[in-house]
């Protein structure tokens, strides 16, 4: 007679990120700053990130993790707050998620493809037509050059989106 162990203990926790890997296995492939930010949900000191003050007219930016497209270069704006801002994103690269750490009520973006942290949305600000601040981590993005337009079929919104996924289907 064997004895199997309970079918609960058997589960294994499926990620909903296709490239998601072990701490174990990102820390191989990540700095140790990124790394923080990227896994651990870290935040970069204001001002001194690499793409702050950079603004490429063509290309995209990659998550810094998996390399998965997120932002059109002409989606980074100028908001002075100290990391990358952009307002508009290629549809299916990001996902939205509430968080409440240190007592505030935000909503993070993470990498669609990974999970990796890459910041937060900020919405209400009157920068751009869009209204939307992405405020992301220079550590968590890198820049790629030699891409393509995307079109404009392609970059959405926060808000684009939310009304997109509250219409009945």
């Amino acid at each position: 007679m064997s004895i199997m162990p309970p079918e609960d203990s058997m589960k294994t926790e499926v990620s909903p990120f296709p490239a998601a890997k072990t701490d174990a296995q990102w820390k191989v492939l990540l700095t140790p700053e990124q790394f923080r930010i990227l896994r651990k949900k870290g935040t970069e000191a204001p001002g001194t990130g690499y793409y702050n003050k950079v603004f490429p007219t063509k290309g995209y930016f990659a998550c810094a993790a998996c390399r998965h497209p997120l932002y059109p270069a002409s989606a980074k704006f100028a908001a002075g707050c100290g990391w990358p801002a952009f307002d508009c994103f290629f549809k299916g690269s990001v996902h939205m998620q509430p968080d409440t750490s240190l007592g505030m009520k935000r909503v993070e973006i993470v990498c669609a493809n990974c999970g990796g942290h890459l910041g937060h949305l900020f919405e209400g600000e009157g920068f751009t037509q869009t209204n939307e601040r992405h405020c992301v981590n220079s550590v968590s993005i890198r820049y790629i050059a030699d891409a393509k337009p995307a079109p404009p079929s392609a970059v959405t919104t926060y808000k684009l989106e939310r009304a997109r996924q509250a219409q009945p289907k």
